[in-house]
């Protein structure tokens, strides 16, 4: 078994070591993320009317029929806030 380890090449050694690095701090980063407080209404600065074309059902951060990903409590899919992200 010690000759299969001499015989990996340094490279695809680095390679392989700064990969799972990296998936390791991906999964981290996803992890932390799902566990992220949502902001009050008052912070995300919330009003139940839209902002010229800008509304909460078309945003990518709505989940319906009437809740946020990052907005705490019930959001009307004609809202808006400053976290407005308009979907593609």
């Amino acid at each position: 078994m010690a000759d299969r380890v001499k015989n990996i090449p340094r490279r695809r050694l680095i390679r392989t070591a700064l990969t799972g690095a990296a998936v390791g701090l991906a999964l981290g980063v996803i992890a932390k993320a799902e566990t992220r407080v949502k902001m009050s209404r008052a912070e995300a600065a919330y009003q139940d009317s839209p902002k010229d074309i800008q509304m909460c059902a078309t945003c990518t951060l709505f989940e319906p029929p009437r809740s946020c990903r990052v907005v705490e409590g019930t959001v009307s899919p004609n809202g808006w806030c400053n976290a407005f992200e308009l979907a593609d």
